[in-house]
């Protein structure tokens, strides 16, 4: 039987995406996880009693990282959870309660309720804190925070802390301005660029070896390595590390689109396109048309729920794509009132880690002339960076 021209191409087009699957899979399995090499880190764990500080990402092959350790006799005392919740199902900036977890019936504390920073008296009983979770390497992504003020709670308590090393899908760079430490806050806590290309544990080294804890304090740290990582590697995420980066080209372009959070323009929260679109009701803004609604373990209440927003598709973008101020920039120009397009000037300056890129933006700055003023900081950082690296 003959076949027509469109069941061609859709066959050829479906042969590219088993191999392009095919590929992602063998890159992914070429790298062993720290959670992966249980010789190195079981024998740290024995009679030990552990916490953990872990989420839905944190998963040994098929096998969540809880059930692994305690199926190879591991005493885990308690569970601690950071933004999104130890199921990864809350939405961004969610108070979450602490609570008992109906699998293992272990208490979970959660580290973006009342306190982000544990408490000496939950950190009782425990010996060693087991970090494993799934980052996305932004500054202003969170969980680099909750590691941050464990290694703090853990250095004051006098226990030690366990970094399960996992890749960084954007540590083949580093960009965008340096954080000036008097814009310090949960989404940028450390003195590194909007992209700081490092996995967990070398930023767990950074802050230690660097005295960023609180009174200069340093933990008592041990980072089980992977192996076989590059940091040019290239690592597709098996599982969505919050519930609105949910494929690849989300979790690239997030560094670039977050800056939107601090304006009334839609990023596409609301959408199963998050991270990957731009709109707003103004037509002006480009010919492409979303409209957000509220979706339950995604977005609850997104930006312009419920309106027809106008703007631009980026899905077709490339998955080299960096870091760029090119959409932003470009969004203010075309923008009606730009003096209301920064609708949460402080959240803009928390996330920008300064005051100075807003008023560049406002001033007609061109991006090239942008990056120009953070050039010197980004080569000392280079040099920081480099002292701390672990893999190639």
């Amino acid at each position: 039987m003959r076949l027509s021209i469109v069941s061609l191409i859709i066959l050829s087009f479906s042969l590219v995406l088993i191999a392009c699957q095919a590929q992602k899979q063998d890159a992914n399995s070429a790298i062993k996880l720290g959670c992966q090499k249980m010789d190195a880190y079981l024998p740290l764990l024995k009679n030990k009693r552990v916490g953990v500080l872990v989420n839905h990402t944190s998963y040994v092959g098929g096998t969540h990282l809880i059930d692994t350790l305690l199926l190879n006799g591991v005493n885990i005392s308690k569970i601690f959870a950071p933004e999104h919740g130890f199921r990864g199902t809350a939405d961004a900036g969610e108070y979450i309660d602490n609570k008992i977890d109906e699998q293992t019936s272990l208490p979970i504390i959660s580290l973006y309720g009342k306190n982000k920073k544990p408490t000496q008296e939950q950190l009782n009983e425990l010996d060693v804190i087991v970090f494993d979770i799934q980052d996305v390497g932004v500054r202003f992504y969170t969980y680099i925070s909750s590691m941050h003020y464990m290694m703090e709670a853990c250095a004051e308590k006098g226990i030690s802390m366990l970094i399960l090393d996992r890749p960084n899908p954007n540590g083949d760079y580093f960009d965008g301005p340096v954080l000036d430490l008097k814009f310090q806050s949960f989404v940028g806590l450390h003195p590194i660029p909007v992209v700081h290309g490092l996995t967990v544990g070398e930023l767990a080294l950074m802050i230690n070896g660097e005295y960023w804890l609180k009174d200069s304090l340093q933990c008592s740290l041990q980072v089980i390595k992977m192996d076989n990582y590059k940091h040019q590697s290239n690592y597709s995420l098996p599982i969505k590390p919050s519930p609105n980066l949910p494929n690849d080209l989300s979790i690239r372009l997030y560094p670039s689109l977050c800056f939107f959070e601090a304006t009334d323009v839609s990023i596409g929260r609301g959408t199963h396109m998050p991270f990957q679109v731009i709109g707003y009701p103004d037509s002006t803004l480009g010919s492409f048309q979303f409209t957000p609604i509220s979706i339950d373990g995604m977005s609850k209440h997104p930006p312009q729920q419920d309106q027809l927003c106008y703007g631009i598709d980026l899905r077709s973008e490339n998955l080299a794509h960096t870091f760029t101020l090119e959409y932003l920039i470009q969004s203010y120009n075309r923008f009606h009132n730009k003096e209301k397009f920064i609708s949460k000037r402080k959240w803009f300056n928390l996330l920008a880690g300064n005051d100075t890129l807003v008023s560049k933006i406002e001033n007609g700055w061109s991006e090239e002339a942008i990056r120009k003023s953070w050039q010197e900081d980004l080569l000392q950082y280079s040099l920081l960076r480099d002292k701390y690296s672990l893999y190639p």
